[in-house]
């Protein structure tokens, strides 16, 4: 019989998710993991897998954790009140002291060299999932006639995905969420609701 885990798996996954959002994928090392993550590598291993596992693991966690407030606004009455919430809890999000400047899902594994195609592939898949989750929303609100007949429902699903990964980026290159917030005001007002 193996002997007991020594750590917090949660506590775990939250040092892991801080690493691979501040280096990138490719940019985290197994020692910058083991350190931060307060265990060695074979409780790495036993508990999590491989690097790339870990990773998958990260990507849950933060879905589940951070980026849940995506399906939380989505679920609000309006089509206008969704998108207003999701791009201010962004802006909140993204300008939150606590963790990495940026968005995990963007700065975990964008620029990844060769070799490490799966992990590219999971973070498409994950950021075309966030796209779907908002064109079903826009194509209910469509439906529900809150869009006028001349938007197609994909085209401002993607408009409003392409601001989060502008804010995200924004927030990266150190932009305040003051300012975040005063360009989100304009973008607001561009919305053909």
């Amino acid at each position: 019989m193996g002997r007991p885990k020594e750590f917090d798996e949660q506590s775990a996954l939250d040092a892991a998710m801080q690493v691979f959002w501040e280096k990138g994928y490719e940019g985290t090392s197994l020692d910058d993991l083991t350190a931060a993550m307060g265990i060695n590598r074979s409780s790495l291993y036993s508990s999590f897998g491989d690097k790339e596992a870990l990773f998958q693991r990260v990507m849950s966690h933060y879905r589940e954790g951070p980026m849940s407030s995506i399906s939380q606004a989505l679920e609000l009455p309006t089509v206008r009140a969704a998108i207003e919430a999701l791009l201010m809890r962004t802006v909140q999000f993204l300008g939150d002291p606590t963790h990495p400047r940026g968005c995990l899902s963007l700065q975990g594994g964008l620029a990844c060299g060769t070799g490490i195609e799966s992990v590219q592939r999971a973070m498409i898949e994950w950021r075309q999932g966030v796209l779907v989750s908002l064109q079903k929303r826009m194509q209910q609100a469509k439906r529900d006639r809150e869009i006028p007949a001349d938007v197609d429902p994909k085209d401002l699903a993607r408009y409003v995905l392409i601001l989060m990964n502008g804010l995200s980026i924004q927030a990266a290159n150190g932009a305040t969420q003051g300012e975040m917030k005063r360009a989100l005001a304009l973008a607001l007002r561009t919305l053909p609701l």
